[in-house]
């Protein structure tokens, strides 16, 4: 490999790795998610301009940080603002230094990544935003992805985005961490967040791959995290279990060739168990906090769905009437369209391919817009159904709909076995 090239992935990596912690300390250092995102971004132009002549340095993350925050000086010396900020930093909080000392607090979060994912979670931001500025800055993704996974244009994403940073800057957010009560109102909105993360990295909303390993990873960590801040809360043992057992089937979820391989045909074996055990344990303790009386939603619910799939050891030993009514629960508890399409798929295999399609039936045509799991749930239906012709068509349907080249292989690869299926049949 190239020296250049080997050193371009290295910059890659490091970003990758690095970008959201990067991006989280010099938001606790400046108190501006906006300049801590640009200080960010001029590190990793730098480090493409040096990086190739001087060499990777043995701590990237660290030169990383160091670069970002003479930016940062060099930023507050140019526009002769760092006096002003330090004056009035002391005038509000009674103390001299630039940067108050967060570890003082006694109600603090530990982790600069969890601090922004909190401050992203805002209340003076719509959940889109909350949602989409917490992608950006922790998630590492672009705007064009982003926009993919939200169905919209990418210069109407870069806008709601850039209006989410002015508004955390207006609403002064950087000084505002949320602590006790706050906190609490704020759990479910970062929950949701660490969610999306998480599916980001399971299943690619774009792009040639099936998964980001790292994005899944990462939001497994954060919600491990969560469950440690907030330990009496029912739900957020739920979202570690949740993703904690989905995330235990990643090795398994596509081939040697890259592409995806569905649930019923995967190796178990190659399943992580200590994900399995870590993730039935978080489970076990949100259903002890729920005898005592504490509440369970969406994500408890979602867990113990997963958890039944994790016991079987054979695809065929999956008990999917209980899955079905875990998501007739569900269906009351958080109702929605994607939970439908996979309660029609738990009833299909349940009760029979008719009776998952007359859940899925039920759906508004325009539910998920241009998505395309509905028709890929009802090609699958169908196949089941042996209406093949109507499931080549379907699946024909959601390939077209996908944007993303592994999903959409698969799909079209499930079309035509349909079509081939209906040659045989003739």
């Amino acid at each position: 490999m190239p020296v250049e090239t080997a050193t371009t992935e290295a910059i890659t990596t490091a970003w990758r790795a690095e970008s959201a912690r990067l991006v989280g300390a010099l938001t606790r250092m400046t108190r501006d998610v906006e300049l801590a995102e640009d200080l960010a971004q001029d590190a990793l132009v730098a480090a493409l301009e040096q990086w190739p002549a001087s060499g990777v340095p043995d701590n990237p993350a660290a030169w990383l940080m160091t670069t970002a925050k003479r930016r940062g000086v060099d930023h507050f010396r140019r526009a002769d603002t760092l006096r002003r900020k330090t004056e009035e930093l002391g005038h509000a909080r009674g103390e001299e230094e630039q940067v108050p000392d967060l570890d003082a607090q006694v109600d603090h979060i530990e982790d600069d990544v969890l601090r922004l994912i909190f401050l992203s979670c805002h209340p003076a931001l719509t959940p889109e935003s909350r949602a989409a500025l917490t992608l950006r800055l922790v998630g590492g993704l672009t705007t064009t992805e982003i926009a993919r996974g939200f169905l919209v244009a990418e210069t109407t994403m870069g806008q709601r985005i850039s209006r989410a940073k002015k508004t955390l800057s207006e609403a002064r957010a950087e000084f505002d961490l949320p602590t006790g009560a706050e906190r609490v109102e704020r759990l479910d909105d970062v929950m949701a967040v660490i969610y999306l993360i998480f599916n980001e990295g399971y299943a690619a909303a774009a792009g040639e791959h099936w998964m980001r390993p790292a994005l899944a990873d990462e939001g497994i960590r954060l919600a491990r995290m969560l469950a440690a801040l907030a330990p009496t809360e029912p739900e957020t043992l739920g979202l570690q279990s949740l993703l904690e057992i989905q995330g235990s089937r990643s090795l398994a979820r596509v081939d040697d060739a890259g592409v995806p391989v569905l649930l019923e045909a995967q190796d178990r074996t190659r399943w992580d168990q200590e994900l399995i055990r870590r993730g039935l344990a978080a489970l076990a303790g949100a259903r002890a906090l729920a005898a005592r009386g504490r509440p369970v939603g969406k994500y408890f619910l979602q867990a113990s769905i997963a958890a039944q799939h994790a016991r079987a050891r054979r695809a065929e030993d999956t008990d999917w009437r209980q899955i079905a009514r875990l998501y007739d629960v569900l269906a009351q508890a958080a109702p929605g369209p994607v939970v439908e399409v996979n309660r029609a798929v738990a009833h299909g295999r349940a009760f029979g391919a008719p009776a998952g399609l007359a859940v899925l039936d039920a759906i508004p045509a325009d539910a998920l817009g241009e998505s395309p799991l509905v028709p890929s749930v009802r090609g699958d239906l169908l196949e089941r159904h042996g209406q093949h012709a109507l499931a080549a068509l379907a699946f024909d349907e959601a390939a077209a709909r996908s944007r993303n080249d592994a999903e959409r292989t698969v799909l079209e690869r499930r079309a035509e076995e349909n079509r081939s299926q209906m040659s045989r049949s003739g």
